[in-house]
């Protein structure tokens, strides 16, 4: 399109955007209106995709950081075609695709939820990742940020992670409308103080009028030919731009224009201009599963190996038998054993080094171009991303994440190395699936299936060695349990997972040489739950006992009552779980210390019995 042609479009998308939001009753057009320059350009001049195959293996991607923008996203896909002007009114109404953040879950051409700012450039550099290492069809990337969202400390993760691996298809548009939602940003329209940070990181920066089209259009052209490096385009630009009365004022930030009908018309009206956007190059397909037999790595009964040891080996043998498993590790691979699969698949391995929000956020990046991500570090260490793990789930993203080092179990080190909170984190992230094995042959089984499901999966491993209970063949699907020890006799039921599961064997002998059946329930599926195994339990011992090396709120005993949430009535239960603020000690002396050792356990469980033989 020439300049003129630009700068209706500009308008048109303006204008749809004060449609949209007016027809809602909400939104934030303003926020739409600074950035629409920016988005003509790219839409009419730059960008490469076929709307009607979203899957295109040479589309170029478009990420919207700035979430609340969607009302100029929606307009731009009206432009091209892919949605019309009935669909564009229906902007944040029930049913609608027209969320009021995009996600992919109701619109294939979104990349990535967005909304939670701070997030869209880190997700890009995963894609852009997929691109430049895996892919290699020559996509671009372009991810539109708002300038409050650049005080996030994951932008600059994103930031140096990008330069690191020289992404030259990634480019970061940055919408300086100088407001936020409450005032000035920090650095207002001063793009200079931009342009030094993203220099420091090695990117190429650009800065440009925001709604001059030709210099914009300049600067895009500029960023294709860099090599590289990513580029930043720093465009100036004033919120609600076009409309004298809100253009540039505080105040108005996330709400519809005070008089929507007169705004149109200052915006010179409705248009219905289309945009033929340029179709994607010829592509190869992208990357295909290589069929075969899984072989995953098998333990004799009795052998001690530690489950991060087990992860690391299933997952080097996941990565021979699919060519779509990747590996990302947050600098502590040689702990969490993800060195494995680095060793004997380099070109998959990705190094995050300790930024944990990028390394979940480049794992969604991977997932959306159609690769299987494992990404690891210790499961205290994912607290940090958790709100990226929150906003993958919006996504409904397939990402597998591995949290070693968990519980008081891991010694020494101290409670800020423990994870402590992280099954009560993964249990309450929509979809999810949480999983956490007691010995090598479980989980190297459940590396592999993870493989295969969908939505969030979570993996808990421990760092010592435990003895190998089950045999290489055993099966251990999704939402299942494992009855390890039972009787007719049996007067409770201990459930136990991970670390516990062979205290709670060693406190069943205990019990069983003081006349006490026992039985233990191996409860690796903490999420989904084996409801029908726990009901069973409870009916036939009436009492049951969870033991979890992780607090008590949100863990394993919370996930044993959900398998009661029907009406059902509640068995007496007994939690033992960790309630104290650990200290420095060894591992033995903190399962003990807690309460959750196999004395501890034995006590616990003649007490509960007596108790119930009196009632």
């Amino acid at each position: 399109m020439n300049t003129a042609e630009l700068v209706e479009l500009a308008q048109q998308l303006r204008v749809d955007s004060v449609r949209a939001s007016d027809a809602a009753g909400s939104g934030h057009p303003t926020s739409s209106m600074s950035a629409a320059d920016l988005m003509a350009v790219l839409l009419a001049n730059h960008f490469r995709y076929d709307f009607d195959r979203p899957a295109h293996p040479g589309n170029d991607r478009f990420v919207l950081s700035k979430g609340h923008a969607s009302p100029l996203l929606y307009s731009a896909y009206k432009a091209a075609g892919a949605i019309d002007d009935d669909e564009l009114l229906t902007f944040r109404e029930l049913g609608s695709r027209l969320e009021g953040h995009p996600t992919p879950r109701r619109l294939p051409w979104v990349e990535t939820a967005t909304g939670s700012l701070g997030q869209g450039l880190p997700v890009g550099v995963g894609i852009a990742l997929a691109g430049k290492r895996l892919d290699r069809t020559g996509y671009r990337v372009w991810v539109l940020c708002g300038d409050s969202e650049l005080a996030e400390g994951s932008v600059w993760e994103a930031a140096e992670h990008a330069s690191y691996e020289n992404l030259d298809n990634l480019t970061a548009i940055v919408d300086v409308n100088r407001l936020g939602q409450r005032g000035p940003t920090r650095h207002e329209h001063d793009l200079d103080a931009y342009a030094r940070r993203f220099q420091a990181f090695g990117w190429h920066t650009i800065e440009v009028d925001g709604h001059d089209v030709d210099a914009i259009d300049r600067a895009y052209g500029e960023a294709i030919s860099t090599t590289g490096q990513p580029t930043v385009v720093l465009a100036r630009t004033l919120k609600g731009k076009g409309v004298e009365s809100v253009q540039d004022r505080e105040g108005l930030h996330g709400k519809p224009l005070p008089d929507a009908e007169e705004a149109i018309a200052e915006l010179g009206g409705e248009r219905h201009i289309r945009v033929q956007v340029h179709e994607p190059p010829a592509a190869r397909a992208l990357h295909a599963v290589r069929a075969g037999h899984l072989e995953l790595p098998r333990w004799d009964r009795g052998d001690e190996v530690a489950t991060r040891n087990a992860y690391g080996q299933a997952l080097a043998a996941l990565g021979s038998g699919r060519g779509d498993v990747v590996a990302l590790d947050g600098e502590v691979g040689d702990s969490t054993r993800s060195e494995f699969f680095a060793k004997e698949h380099p070109e998959r391995y990705f190094e995050c080094y300790i930024a944990e929000q990028q390394m979940v956020a480049a794992a969604v990046g991977l997932a959306s171009r159609g690769w299987v991500p494992y990404a690891s570090t210790f499961a205290a260490f994912l607290t940090r991303a958790y709100d990226f793990v929150r906003m993958a789930s919006v996504s409904g993203a397939g990402i597998n994440l591995v949290g070693s080092h968990a519980g008081v179990a891991i010694g020494q080190d101290g409670p800020s190395q423990m994870g402590l909170e992280d099954l009560a984190m993964m249990r309450a992230v929509h979809g999810s699936t949480v999983l956490y094995p007691c010995d090598a042959n479980q989980t190297a089984a459940l590396v592999g299936a993870m493989a295969g499901l969908e939505g969030i999966r979570y993996l808990r491993t421990s760092r010592g060695d435990s003895p190998v209970i089950y045999g290489p063949d055993e099966d251990f699907p999704v939402g299942g349990s494992k009855v390890l020890r039972s009787s007719g006799q049996d007067r409770l039921t201990v459930v136990a997972a991970g670390v516990t599961v062979h205290q709670a064997l060693a406190a069943a002998d205990t019990l069983e040489r003081d006349g006490i059946p026992v039985r233990v329930v191996d409860l690796y599926s903490v999420k989904p739950v084996d409801r029908e195994t726990l009901r069973r339990a409870a009916e036939e011992t009436g009492c049951l006992m969870t033991v979890e090396d992780h607090h008590e709120e949100g863990g394993l005993g919370d996930a044993v009552l959900d398998a009661f949430l029907d009406g059902r009535p509640v068995p007496r239960l007994v939690r033992l779980a960790v309630r104290s603020m650990p200290g420095s000690a060894s591992p033995d002396e903190q399962l003990h210390a807690a309460g959750i050792d196999a004395a501890s356990i034995a006590a616990a469980g003649k007490l509960l019995v007596e108790e119930a033989v009196v009632r």
